[in-house]
């Protein structure tokens, strides 16, 4: 009986996360269902159109998912995220950054080609965005 030997190549596989929340969104997160005594809610993360550079980012507390959001569970915290803002949020990081001109969450995504000053606009290669920012009205940037 002959041994035929196969030669198996490795496979890269990519595996990027859905989302990263950092330590800090996650506290202020845990802090804003309990002091609105919502502990069994999630957080939503969605992009929407409109924002000075094309698309804005959205948040809102739900009670549950929806048919094909994915669910990202970090820390005891649960994020929401729909299959088209998916494609716009995949491998971001939110953060929630505390300073003298006041706090706010922060998403940094690797997706955008340019956003906001303010950071809650952006725009990526599909939306027709240039490698530049572009100024916000409600941020004077």
């Amino acid at each position: 009986m002959a041994v035929i030997e196969q030669e198996v190549m490795p496979t890269t596989i990519d595996i990027t996360p859905i989302l990263s929340v950092s330590p800090s969104a996650v506290e202020v997160i845990r802090n804003l269902l309990q002091q609105r005594n919502i502990p069994n809610h999630s957080l939503r993360v969605f992009v929407s159109g409109g924002g000075c550079s094309g698309m804005q980012y959205g948040m809102a507390f739900e009670e549950s998912p929806k048919e094909f959001d994915k669910v990202v569970a970090i820390d005891g915290v649960s994020l929401i995220v729909d299959s088209t803002s998916l494609m716009y949020l995949q491998g971001a990081t939110i953060d929630y950054v505390d300073s003298l001109m006041g706090g706010g969450f922060r998403i940094e995504n690797p997706n955008a080609v340019s956003s906001c000053g303010c950071g809650s606009s952006f725009r990526t290669n599909d939306s027709g965005g240039g490698e530049s920012s572009s100024g916000c009205g409600s941020c004077s940037h």
